[in-house]
């Protein structure tokens, strides 16, 4: 009845000063903040920067926010 293959998490690496840190997200994060990352000409690792730089909680947290943020106000437009 559900698909929720989207749900399983999923690590990534990426670098924030210098060191390598791994990020648990599910698949559907991961996938939708790629591609909010080539809209706007970024590398995910860059994004990720700026929002780890922005955030104020933990930092899959803020992505997720980014992510469901970004989605509404596409959504809207």
């Amino acid at each position: 009845m559900y698909d929720l293959d989207d749900a399983r998490l999923e690590k990534h690496s990426v670098t924030l000063a210098g060191h390598r840190t791994s990020i648990s997200l599910e698949v559907c994060f991961w996938r939708h903040l790629k591609r909010i990352a080539e809209k706007q000409s970024l590398s995910v690792n860059e994004l990720v920067r700026q929002l780890d730089e922005a955030r104020d909680g933990s930092l899959s947290g803020a992505i997720r926010a980014f992510v469901l943020q970004t989605l509404e106000r596409e959504s809207r437009t």
